[in-house]
């Protein structure tokens, strides 16, 4: 099979679009799950709404205001979208969620996939189905950029390199400041770290609104390529949890450089065998779970 190495490069680049939104939400995931040993269905849900916030900003905050000429812009949702999904995590955390943390995962799993269901329900009744275009793209990242082997979208280039930086931002907080010690303290011993005086409640608390605000971030940072529906987390919330299984439940950077490979992986499958292409990650996962049940960065028991 003779492919241009031009083709090659431009799916790499294609698939590395897709592994960063994947890293961005598997790393809200296994921040939840590892910290929290919560399996958080409603994953996929957090990143319909933050795409939501984005979308009713941008159409119906000027009506709101009794200004048609207001509109939330792009660099405004980026930021309020993830913290109006965090908040209202942080109101799910505390209603309900903190009950179930010294039962069996199933509990947490069972609720998170009825909120999920009644979040997608709720939305499904005022919006379609099939998607609504989000049109607040910034103006400085509209149009495409000449990189030699292809003309690659301005925005998509942009959604990478901010999706990146968020990760490994993240992943240098849990893992290399004070708080993060005190986030990792407050799970992995709650009870030493309540004798030191720290308030180990509010800990598990800001790790649920940092693990989903990450969700509506990519939410939001998807909403100018997909289309927004109700079912967009639905689409993606198994192949984000095959990623996260892969790498390792709970594992910050295995869920990062899973999800970074496992994009470039699917666009380069695309090019030499397109059939496979939506099943290569969940190949992948068999393999994997067949030789190490724990995932790659997963710490076996």
């Amino acid at each position: 099979m003779d492919i241009p190495l031009q083709a090659i490069l431009s799916q790499a680049l294609l698939g590395l679009n897709n592994g960063a939104f994947y890293a961005l939400l598997s790393l809200g995931l296994a921040v939840i799950f590892g910290m929290l040993n919560v399996v958080n269905f409603a994953h996929g849900a957090f990143y319909m709404l933050g795409a939501f916030v984005a979308l009713l900003g941008y159409d119906q905050l000027g009506r709101w205001l009794g200004d048609e000429s207001i509109h939330m812009s792009f660099w405004a949702a980026l930021i309020i979208g993830p913290i109006v999904v965090g908040l209202l995590g942080v109101l799910i955390e505390k209603t309900m969620l903190r009950r179930l943390y010294q039962v069996d995962h199933l509990y947490g799993l069972l609720l998170t996939f009825g909120l999920a269901l009644i979040f997608e329900g709720v939305l499904s009744n005022y919006f379609n189905m099939a998607g609504e275009p989000y049109n607040a793209k910034p103006e400085i990242l509209e149009g495409a950029i000449n990189l030699g082997f292809m003309v690659f979208p301005k925005y998509r280039l942009f959604s990478i390199v901010l999706s990146l930086s968020v990760c490994f931002g993240v992943w240098y907080l849990i893992e290399k400041t004070k708080l993060g010690s005190y986030l990792r303290a407050g799970t992995e011993n709650p009870d030493v770290t309540r004798a030191f005086g720290i308030d180990v409640p509010s800990l598990r608390t800001l790790t649920y609104f940092l693990g989903v605000a990450l969700a509506g971030l990519a939410g939001v940072v998807a909403a100018p390529i997909y289309s927004v529906s109700p079912k967009m987390g639905s689409d993606l919330i198994i192949i984000v949890f095959a990623v996260v299984v892969i790498g390792g439940m709970g594992s910050i950077m295995g869920a990062i450089l899973t999800g970074i490979a496992l994009g470039l992986l699917e666009g380069l499958v695309k090019v030499f065998y397109p059939p496979l292409a939506n099943t290569v990650i969940f190949i992948v996962m068999a393999l994997v779970l067949l030789w190490r049940p724990s995932g790659l960065f997963g710490k076996e028991n």
